[in-house]
């Protein structure tokens, strides 16, 4: 007899989040997106520890190892570029961890503002962590709000100097 759980392990767990920068989809994309490798560890403050493993240009297949520090613990993982798009998507997913980053960017009024949406998926959640997920959830959903914050303040502080 095969037991049958009321939840789905495989089942991704999403935050997203979205903000409104008063700058050129260009501007912001070439911050996120160009400058990836350099500007990442600025508004990702978990991250302890990040290294490009193909030098520092960012295109698709280009991969990094990142340690980041969550709750105390520390953990490696290393993901790949999948997707990039300039001035429009980035998407990096883990090679060695089950999780998708996604920052999408929309311009708004004449590319005056620009909107910036960063999605984390968590692609997996193991069986014993399911009874948490609504606290995970809420982790990940507040993470993505600080992230698009992060990023918002960053871009400012550093075109105005």
């Amino acid at each position: 007899m095969q037991i049958k759980f009321p939840f789905d392990s495989s089942k991704p767990v999403v935050g997203e989040a979205s903000i409104d920068i008063d700058k050129s989809t260009h501007d912001v994309f070439s911050y996120i997106g160009e400058h990836f490798f350099y500007n990442y560890p600025k508004w990702a403050v978990e991250v302890i520890e990040f290294e490009p493993l193909d030098g520092k240009d960012v295109f698709v297949g280009a991969t990094a190892k990142q340690i980041r520090k969550d709750g105390g613990a520390a953990a490696e993982s290393i993901f790949k570029i999948t997707d990039y798009q300039p001035d429009f998507k980035l998407i990096f997913e883990g090679l060695t961890a089950p999780y998708k980053h996604i920052y999408l960017l929309e311009s708004k009024e004449q590319e005056q503002f620009t909107r910036l949406t960063f999605r984390f998926e968590l692609l997996e959640l193991e069986v014993f962590m399911r009874p948490f997920e609504k606290m995970i959830r809420y982790a990940i959903e507040d993470g993505t709000e600080s992230t698009v914050e992060n990023i918002k303040n960053l871009i400012t502080v550093e075109s105005d100097k």
